[in-house]
This record gives structure tokens, C-alpha cells and sequence, in this order.
């Protein structure tokens, strides 16, 4: 009788641990993705996955928003991009301004993530005090239908030069500027608009 209460208890023992195990296998098998919900029955928006295949924070309208938004169109946010006409990494330098910030190994440029943010804050911030009075003059203006604002006129000139960002504003809109791409400064003053660019400190001789 006592082998039998034995045998019995084993087997229930064994029934337990047989079903722990099909219970842990279902919930593996329905694990949760980024976003908290079921892989399985989940289709992910078009911005999870415009977000998902390209690893964009939201940043908003921060600066970071902003630096983030203007690499991603320039190059994917891919520092060691080299596109057709010899623009180099993340912000897409040419040689002749990185040589302005004494930056001529583009090699060591595209290996160096920290290099790439410090020449774009400092293309900013001369780029902010070459533009400083049509910033002054042009901000909250329409030109083409579009509201003028700091970022975006710090976005054009990352695009086309200060130079051809000052001839823009002051023939209101009239002496326009596209790339090789067919990128116009138009087009960036209205892509990038509404930053906080505040951060940005308009220098004439700023270093790397």
C-alpha cells in the first residue's frame, strides 16, 4: 500500500513539473517586444517602425532635436559616411571647412565620433555670428510662404554656406541656392524650423 501512495505521489510530482514547463514555453513564445505588446499579434505602426529600423530618439524640438534631425538627413546619423562628391561623416563636411577648424585628417575625422560633434557645434556658432543681423532682421518674417526661424536658417547654412543664406533672406527669397542633390535652402529653412537653437553661441573664431 505505502509503495503504491509513493508511486502515486511521484507521478503527480511529475505531472507538475511537465506542465510548469509547457506554461514557460507559451509565454516565451508570446514575449514582449520594445514597445510592450505581443510580437506575435502585433503590427508596429509606420512610426514604430520608421523608428525602429533607424533608431531615432525623440528629441523634440531640443537642440539635440535638432542636430539629430539635420544628421539624419544629411547622412543617416552615420559618422563614417562619404557620400558622391567627397562629404565626410555624420554632419557631411567638406575638406575646406574642416580645414578651417584645423581638421585635415578626414580618416581620423570619420573614426572619431566626438571630432564630428565638436566641428558641428563649431560650424553652428560661426555660422550663427557670420548670420547674426538676418537673424535679427528675418525671424518670425515670411519668405516664400514660410516662417523664418533661427534653426532653420542655421540648417540652410550647414546646407549651402552662410554666404548663400544671407543673399536668400535679404532678396527676400529671390536669389535661391540647391545642391548637387537638389536640396534647397528653402526647403531646409522649412524642414528645420522651430528648434531650440538657443544654445548655440554665435562665435567668429570658434576652435575645436
Amino acid at each position: 500500500m505505502m509503495k503504491k501512495i509513493t508511486q502515486f505521489s511521484i507521478l503527480v510530482v511529475l505531472v507538475f513539473i511537465a506542465l510548469g514547463f509547457t506554461k514557460n514555453n507559451s509565454t516565451n513564445s508570446n514575449s514582449t517586444n520594445m514597445y510592450g505588446t505581443n510580437e506575435i499579434s502585433t503590427v508596429l505602426t509606420e512610426e514604430e517602425s520608421y523608428l525602429q529600423d533607424y533608431r531615432i530618439p525623440f528629441l523634440g524640438t531640443s537642440f539635440n532635436g535638432f542636430k539629430e534631425a539635420l544628421a539624419f538627413k544629411e547622412s543617416q546619423g552615420k559618422y563614417h559616411v562619404v557620400n558622391t562628391y567627397g562629404y565626410l561623416g555624420k554632419y557631411q563636411f567638406g575638406k575646406t571647412t574642416l580645414e578651417r577648424f584645423r581638421i585635415y585628417n578626414t580618416t581620423h575625422f570619420l573614426k572619431t565620433p566626438e571630432l564630428q560633434e565638436d566641428a558641428f557645434m563649431a560650424l553652428c556658432s560661426l555660422n550663427k555670428w557670420i548670420l547674426r543681423k538676418d537673424i535679427s532682421r528675418s525671424v518670425g518674417k515670411k519668405i516664400n510662404g514660410i516662417t523664418i526661424t533661427e534653426s532653420g536658417i542655421l540648417a540652410a547654412a550647414h546646407l549651402a554656406g552662410a554666404g548663400n543664406v544671407k543673399k536668400y533672406l535679404r532678396s527676400n527669397g529671390v536669389n535661391a541656392f540647391k545642391d548637387a542633390y537638389g536640396s534647397s535652402i528653402k526647403h531646409y529653412i522649412k524642414k528645420f524650423s522651430g528648434y531650440d537653437t538657443s544654445f548655440i553661441e554665435a562665435n567668429r573664431k570658434p576652435t575645436v
